[in-house]
């Protein structure tokens, strides 16, 4: 499972230290996060933000590599902030803090340019390695967040037609991909423009599984598949392959 949101998990950025920026309202939880995360892998904890509003002064002010923010704050929401940011054309990785009761806004801040979610009551290692991925530009997801987004997706939640979707993956402990497939409903024939081999490279995706698992189940190499995801991000118009995930299942993949 972990495969397909980052396949090199054991990977740090490599490139100095990290620095972050947390926002939430409650200052114990800001706190327990400082904790968990500064000093360590190279993590720089540079500041701390209440609301909305205070992490966009401070992120203008520190200009911070990522940003782990929650999704509901007063004055402005994190969500809000996070369309102001990439209005003003930050280039900040915000990683959203989310609880169990957050579905409605979980496709919005994806779609407004969110790099990965988190649970709040994610274990130190996953924060530690969300942080570290957001930071070398990999998507990382809490595996019950990503349960939801496949939902979400599935079900066409907050689904415009025409919308660019975002992605998701089976999480561990829950299946097969091919028990996944056999119990999903007949897929839709390759869009307009996506040939039939670079469709059935999506849905496997969209399924959980990693590059050399897709490449197997295709009979082609890691190479074929990869070169296979790049058409597709660029004609699904999407970045990563979280978001082809959540695409193909728009689409009905």
């Amino acid at each position: 499972m972990d495969a397909m949101v980052n396949e090199t998990d054991s990977e740090t950025t490599g490139v100095g230290p990290v620095r972050v920026l947390l926002v939430d309202d409650e200052a114990l939880m800001r706190a327990g996060l400082r904790l968990m995360i500064h000093g360590t892998h190279g993590i720089d904890v540079i500041g701390e933000a209440s609301d909305g509003n205070s992490a966009l002064e401070q992120i203008d002010a520190l200009d911070p590599d990522v940003v782990l923010m929650d999704i509901r704050m007063p004055r402005m929401t994190g969500l809000e902030a996070l369309r102001t940011l990439r209005a003003q054309g930050s280039e900040a990785r915000v990683v959203m803090l989310t609880a169990f009761d957050t579905d409605e806004f979980l496709l919005e801040a994806l779609r407004a340019g969110a790099v990965s979610f988190l649970l709040k009551d994610s274990p130190p290692q996953e924060v530690v390695q969300a942080v570290l991925d957001a930071a070398a530009d990999r998507p990382r997801f809490s595996p019950d967040v990503l349960t939801r987004l496949v939902r979400l997706a599935s079900d066409g939640t907050q689904t415009p037609a025409g919308a660019v979707g975002t992605g998701g993956k089976r999480p561990e402990g829950q299946g097969s991909a091919a028990e996944a497939d056999a119990e999903a409903p007949a897929s839709s024939p390759a869009p307009s423009g996506i040939t039939d081999r670079e469709w059935e490279v999506g849905r496997l995706v969209a399924q959980g599984l990693a590059n050399p698992e897709v490449g197997e189940a295709l009979f082609m190499s890691v190479a074929t598949v990869k070169t296979h995801l790049g058409r597709l991000y660029h004609k699904l118009q999407v970045t990563n392959r979280v978001q082809l995930a959540i695409r193909v299942l728009e689409l009905g993949g």
